[in-house]
């Protein structure tokens, strides 16, 4: 295998003077620099791109925990961590954790036992948040992304009270006073502050909560699924007329429990969502949802993480939160 020493002789050169090509750390003279390309090319030479990192006490790549990557808006955020990983020229580690604690954690293990530059993490309910923070204090920087909590750490994030409230004031805009909220595990504080934004907007509108009509637990699919069947089969006195998702897999409940039952969206219930599902003006009826600026979230984490591996470790925490965007559609019963 080809060395440094020997590119060098063949350009006839310094080897510092190949390292300057290589890594662009200074400038060259436009001959020098191409006898070194051109030695670089006859030789077959590669940068040893490990030996180099551990000389700068770096691996130069990063760890990525998301709960579901399956999920449109995580794999959205995936994106545009990879994308400014990628500029950083920085190698991305994926860790999907389902939903679970434990498979968090020995993610969180897994990457740092690789020595990662950094850590992002989306955290799953119940997550051990002081496994985090002994990441940091062991030296690795930890960023969360989506879904916020208590680590004293950098974190993105998107508004969630205030558009679900703006939400389901439209229903109750729409003549709609019993409103059902599809939830989910309110150990999430993204689920928990969209609850926040509903009950709001119930005060807003005087209409008094009914705890019947708010579904709580693991928020996947299948639950939601058999939760709304229940409320969608009760007497028509008795039985919600509009149904709020507050993310994409309870939306994917909802539909399911509608299908079973041979119900339509908006002329048996409206319906409207959190997140929600590619291409969703395709949709017919198209569906109503709030649609968060996912690869934005992504893009964000990795540059606050960037910022923290480069160096920036006292500065104060910051906590970004971005606006995501409301689509009305005919789901909630405006027209199309």
């Amino acid at each position: 295998m080809a060395t440094i020493s020997d590119v060098a002789r063949m350009a006839g050169v310094s080897t510092s003077t190949v390292s300057h090509v290589i890594n662009g750390t200074r400038p060259v003279r436009d001959d020098t620099r191409a006898r070194v390309e051109q030695a670089v090319k006859a030789t077959g030479y590669r940068r040893d791109s490990l030996a180099r990192a551990l000389r700068r006490s770096r691996t130069d790549s990063i760890g990525l925990i998301v709960s579901d990557v399956a999920q449109p808006a995580f794999a959205e955020m995936v994106r545009g961590v990879e994308h400014e990983a990628t500029r950083a020229g920085l190698t991305l580690l994926l860790a999907n954790s389902g939903e679970d604690p434990d498979l968090e954690l020995r993610a969180l293990e897994a990457l740092t036992a690789r020595r990662v530059d950094g850590v992002v993490v989306a955290p799953v309910a119940g997550s051990r948040h002081e496994e985090l923070v002994a990441v940091q204090q062991r030296g690795t920087p930890v960023v969360l992304m989506d879904r916020l909590g208590a680590v004293p750490t950098d974190q993105v994030g998107v508004e969630n009270t205030a558009p679900m409230r703006d939400l389901v004031l439209h229903l109750v805009g729409h003549g709609h006073r019993r409103i059902a909220l599809a939830g989910g595990d309110e150990r999430v504080l993204t689920i928990a502050e969209r609850r926040r934004g509903y009950l709001e907007a119930l005060g807003d509108a005087d209409i008094e909560a009914d705890p019947s009509l708010i579904l709580t637990g693991s928020g996947l699919a299948d639950q939601t699924r058999e939760q709304v069947l229940g409320l969608l089969s009760r007497p028509l006195h008795q039985r919600p007329s509009a149904v709020v998702a507050v993310s994409t897999e309870t939306a994917v409940g909802v539909l399911q429990a509608a299908g079973d039952l041979g119900m339509r969206t908006p002329g048996d219930f409206a319906f409207a969502t959190f997140d929600g599902f590619p291409y969703a003006d395709l949709f017919r009826p198209g569906i109503t949802t709030v649609t968060q600026p996912a690869r934005e979230i992504g893009s964000t984490a990795m540059q606050l993480l960037l910022s923290r591996i480069e160096g920036n470790l006292t500065s104060r925490r910051r906590s970004v939160r971005l606006d995501p965007e409301i689509t009305y559609r005919e789901s909630c019963g405006c027209p199309a």
